[in-house]
């Protein structure tokens, strides 16, 4: 429970009698380091990140990717797989020019990559991809050789 919770919960007498107390200083010295060292993943957080959002769907024969990458054209995104998994990645330009005056912008800009591994075994030459609208979609066929190399071993009592 923080400091002020207790203070503020207590009757007439308080656990902290005096603001020039110094553990009641150094209380708030740690609160203030803690708030202003979460402040930037917050910030981080609600401005929106570059990593795109991803829906992986799989079945017997194959994974379905499906990606958001709002803002951006087919010629921004890359795609490489190696070694199941696929690496997803692509830069979002700023789109303003400076003009003068002040600007607001909670968009975010960058480079991005996304990797995403997959448990079985890609047949790499069947891989197929669209993008349309702003949304990746990406067909990974599993190999239907690398399920032979799958086995059961009996564990034997000695």
């Amino acid at each position: 429970m923080a400091h002020h919770d207790l203070a503020s919960r207590t009757p007439s007498r308080s656990l902290y009698p005096s603001a020039r107390d110094p553990l009641t200083s150094f209380h708030r010295q740690i609160d203030r380091l803690f708030d202003d060292f979460f402040a930037p993943m917050a910030e981080a957080t609600t401005a929106g990140d570059l990593w795109p959002s991803v829906d992986v769907h799989e079945t017997d024969q194959a994974y379905k990717v499906t990606a958001e990458l709002p803002g951006l054209e087919q010629k921004d995104v890359e795609l490489k797989l190696r070694e199941n998994t696929l690496f997803i990645t692509g830069e979002k330009r700023s789109e303003h020019k400076e003009e003068g005056g002040r600007t607001y912008s909670e968009r975010s800009y960058g480079r991005f990559q996304r990797t995403i591994p997959l448990e079985a075994e890609i047949d790499a030459d069947k891989v197929q991809a669209t993008f349309r609208n702003g949304i990746l979609a990406v067909e990974l066929p599993k190999n239907p050789a690398a399920k032979d190399k799958t086995r059961r071993i009996e564990v034997k009592a000695r």
